[in-house]
């Protein structure tokens, strides 16, 4: 019998993410609502291009084969459009083969309010006020960029999800990150951080996804050593600007968070996009724009939380 939606990993996903929706937005914008209605039903049955959030939410529905009894992962469409408009989005999730069945549209108005209805733990979108708010009212949201994202012909095949993380700002709270703001001054950052090693930071605004996905990774260890052929879909990596000696507490908080993570990388101020460009995740949380500007064809996902986005 399949989880109640309780327990599944429930990603809810705006149009504008999914998809790219840039030559409707330039119609909305320049021509007004009537003419955007009246270009998606001329267009009802042309699909939309690829969004920056298609990777991501393509490849973790493909968690439902590997636990077809289960079906742990669930897909939401949440749109500012009406249910009319949102047709083509629809026949676009349908063309793609994606196994979205559940949409809410709200015909304008704010539709993040309805995020605990169906036990969301992440929303996508590409509006940032949107998600600015979902953030201030305590939900855990992320806006996609308009990054260019290029479909790499050898990756098609292949059945992995790379999944990258930030850490402070993202995974937890910015604790360390407004201290080193207010003093500008690494030693006694370091100093700090080295003093609070075993000390916990609290929960970022997308921690409860990591944990999700670290729980599927377990099933998953668990099913690779009673199936030796299984090819395990999920893996995580954590790029972050930490190093030694900072990198202890973020260790511990790891560990007291329970989670495992396949591959981290203290860069110590090094260009994330060294790392990012290299490993090609499917996609990338960070709260700072500068760490995502550089990490060329790379799904970016901005979390807009904390002070250093006030």
């Amino acid at each position: 019998m399949p989880y109640p939606i309780e327990k599944k990993l429930v990603i809810a996903v705006a149009s504008s993410a999914l998809f790219n929706l840039e030559e409707s937005d330039r119609i909305f914008r320049t021509q007004g609502v009537n003419a955007y209605k009246q270009y998606q039903n001329e267009h009802v049955n042309e699909p939309f291009p690829k969004g920056v959030a298609f990777p991501f939410i393509s490849r973790l529905l493909r968690l439902n084969d590997s636990f077809p009894e289960e079906q742990p992962v669930e897909v939401i469409l949440i749109s500012r459009n009406s249910p009319e408009t949102g047709l083509r989005a629809f026949n676009s999730i349908a063309h793609y083969g994606l196994n979205i069945t559940r949409a809410g549209f709200s015909s304008g108005s704010a539709h993040f309010k309805y995020l605990p209805a169906f036990n969301a733990t992440l929303f996508l979108s590409a509006n940032e006020q949107d998600v600015k708010d979902a953030l201030a009212a305590g939900y855990a949201a992320g806006r996609v960029l308009n990054t260019a994202v290029a479909e790499d012909p050898n990756d098609r095949d292949d059945c992995e999800l790379r999944i990258a993380f930030d850490f402070d700002g993202v995974l937890a709270d910015d604790e360390a990150e407004a201290v080193f703001q207010q003093s500008n001054d690494l030693e006694a950052y370091h100093t700090y951080e080295k003093d609070h090693a075993a000390q916990p930071l609290h929960n970022g605004p997308i921690i409860e996804l990591l944990k999700r996905i670290s729980y599927y990774q377990q099933l998953e260890r668990e099913k690779s050593q009673n199936e030796p052929g299984y090819q395990r879909i999920l893996k995580t990596a954590i790029v972050t600007a930490r190093s030694a000696p900072a990198h202890e507490r973020m260790i511990n908080t790891l560990t007291h968070w329970n989670v495992e993570i396949d591959e981290v990388f203290f860069l110590g101020g090094i260009e994330k996009a060294r790392i990012l460009n290299i490993m090609k995740p499917h996609i990338f949380f960070d709260d700072q724009m500068v760490h995502l500007e550089h990490a060329d064809h790379i799904p970016a996902v901005h979390i807009p939380f904390g002070k250093i986005n006030a």
